[in-house]
């Protein structure tokens, strides 16, 4: 449940068009809807904006399916990370309005898109160093997209053909932030920040060969990076990257429609 739909309700009952038992029957499961086998933070939105997001490995379908049909019964945003195909087949047939990105692994709520156009400035921007990396880089896309932050991408521009990257240089200046997803030696996060005056987030991914430990030589990378402005996620942690970025994302958005009333 959003700020909004609270903000109804309460309405509702100050102009006595709803009881103080309806009320209190369509807020009774703040702050959390206990299901047995997992607690759902229903003031997840309330806090940070976005509700609870469905880690499916390790979940049964049936718990799966148990938590998706209270998140969709609260008309709230959704969105499962490290889901397989068999899992969306499951679920489309009871929930049309969902999509698969079979390269994110991820479940989300198709958004009705409002122009094809890209937007000009306010936006995140997802890159990879190179084709292999693209599946943590979509993981990231689809949950910015899913908190309705404007995303451009730009993928294949790492460090062994750096000509690539330069012809972009004004779309990277004109982001909120920047995310970067590389592998093997993990150089494009330094080497972008070191372009741009915005905040960059570095994925390590586990692409590499044998010294590259999946990925941990990507993170220590990155982890020393001389350029000022990183900060590094988990390895092939997409989702946590995107989730960052939107709150970032979101409180600049906040800050120009401020300025623009003003």
């Amino acid at each position: 449940m959003n700020a909004a739909a609270i903000k109804k309700i309460l309405s509702l009952v100050s102009t006595k068009k709803m009881s103080a038992h309806e009320a209190f029957a369509a807020l009774r499961d703040l702050p959390y809807k206990d299901l047995g086998f997992a607690k759902l933070d229903s003031h997840r939105t309330l806090r940070r904006g976005f509700p609870e997001v469905i880690y499916c490995e390790r979940k049964t379908q049936e718990q799966i399916r148990g938590i998706v049909n209270h998140i969709i019964g609260v008309k709230g945003p959704l969105l499962l990370t490290r889901a397989s195909h068999a899992c969306y087949q499951d679920l489309v047939k009871t929930y049309p309005q969902l999509s698969y990105n079979p390269l994110a692994k991820a479940i989300f709520v198709t958004r009705k898109k409002k122009s094809n156009r890209l937007p000009r400035s306010g936006y995140v921007v997802v890159m990879t160093a190179g084709t292999s990396d693209i599946p943590v880089a979509e993981e990231a896309r689809v949950t910015l997209e899913s908190a309705a932050i404007p995303v451009r991408v730009l993928y294949d521009v790492g460090v062994a053909g750096i000509h690539r990257l330069f012809d972009h240089r004004l779309i990277l200046e004109k982001a909120d932030v920047i995310i970067v997803a590389a592998g093997m030696e993990g150089a494009l996060a330094s080497v972008v920040s070191g372009l741009v005056s915005k905040p960059v987030i570095a994925v390590p991914t586990s692409v590499g060969y044998g010294a590259s430990f999946k990925g941990i030589t990507a993170l220590l990378a990155m982890l020393n990076s001389c350029s000022p402005g990183v900060v590094v996620v988990n390895i092939d942690n997409g989702f946590g990257a995107g989730y960052f970025a939107s709150l970032i994302s979101r409180r600049q958005r906040a800050r120009s429609d401020k300025k623009g009333a003003a």
